[in-house]
């Protein structure tokens, strides 16, 4: 009993809340039911003839608020009384956005089911696929691939779910993304690939699933820059010792010449410049600025980093 009072004051305050106060009573009451799997207080609103697709101030509706919180039961009612499965939410969101948001598999297939929308996408371009795959859920990936989703549609920023993968360091789903046809090679609007996005933040594994099934070691973007320039700027010693054991080519210089060794002598990075040594980097190379590694080293005042550079002990 004192269960049900505590519910009642937590609901009243809801319903009085400057966010629900211009909303209808009885649809706020119907979209908290379904949030919470109360299924009893849905069917009777429905029964009542609610609109079951009705949405909140946000677009929300109750077969989005029932997938947030992984009500099965509710989410089945609902789709069998007829919820809209392709409803929008004002940023855009879906049922079928927010069950991959939530990594909620069972969820996922029933929408797919009842045929929602695999296109569908966020303000931010992302479909359901790309979700699953920022987040790592290779099952879900797995399971939209079957239905159907391309792996290969970017969204707003050109971001496919390859490079999105590649980004959070999920390399079980990289794996499955490519054995899926996924574009290995493809590129965001800055020209950065998956292998270079796996350079920059260190994922080592993830990079090791890009090159074993054959991406580009010395693909650049387009400032020019290589996975190797991306990766020494920083400071991944082992994802670097990875790409030169790939044989990445380690005097290729980006827009402004700047290369990977001139980038080592603007970091500071000792291990990283004799590592660089010891693998034919060039140091009488220069920008397009005239300045040389040992240049770039002198007006950083790296004494350990210029004596590296000149040989000396």
């Amino acid at each position: 009993m004192k269960q049900i009072r505590v519910f009642a004051i937590l609901f009243s305050l809801i319903l009085t809340s400057p966010a629900w106060a211009s909303e209808n009573p009885k649809e706020a009451e119907y979209r908290l039911a379904a949030s919470i799997g109360d299924i009893d207080t849905v069917t009777r609103l429905l029964d009542e003839g609610i609109n079951i697709n009705s949405g909140n101030q946000f677009g929300v509706t109750a077969l989005m608020m029932a997938i947030q919180n992984n009500n099965i039961e509710t989410t089945a009612l609902l789709l069998s009384r007829g919820a809209d499965v392709n409803a929008k939410a004002s940023a855009g969101c879906t049922a079928l956005t927010f069950a991959a948001e939530n990594g909620h598999s069972a969820l996922t297939a029933m929408l797919l089911e009842r045929g929602a929308d695999l296109n569908a996408r966020t303000r931010a371009g992302w479909d359901s696929l790309i979700i699953a795959a920022r987040y790592g859920l290779t099952d879900m990936v797995e399971q939209l691939l079957y239905k159907g989703a391309n792996p290969n549609l970017g969204d707003n920023e050109g971001k496919t779910a390859l490079i999105h993968a590649a980004e959070k360091g999920h390399f079980e789903t990289a794996a499955m993304l490519i054995d899926h046809a996924a574009d290995i090679e493809a590129r965001d609007n800055h020209g950065t690939s998956a292998l270079i996005m796996a350079a920059d933040k260190g994922h080592i594994q993830v990079m090791e699933v890009l090159l074993a099934r054959g991406a580009n070691v010395n693909a650049h973007d387009m400032d020019g820059a290589t996975p190797l320039i991306w990766a020494v700027g920083q400071g991944h010693l082992e994802a670097v010792e990875l790409l030169l054991r790939r044989k990445a080519d380690v005097n290729i210089a980006d827009n402004d010449g700047v290369t990977a060794l001139m980038e080592a002598a603007t970091t500071r990075n000792e291990p990283l410049v004799k590592l660089l040594l010891i693998n034919g980097a060039d140091i009488n190379k220069t920008d397009h600025s005239g300045r040389t590694a040992v240049d770039i080293a002198k007006k950083k005042r790296n004494k350990k980093v210029i004596a590296i550079l000149k040989g000396e002990p």
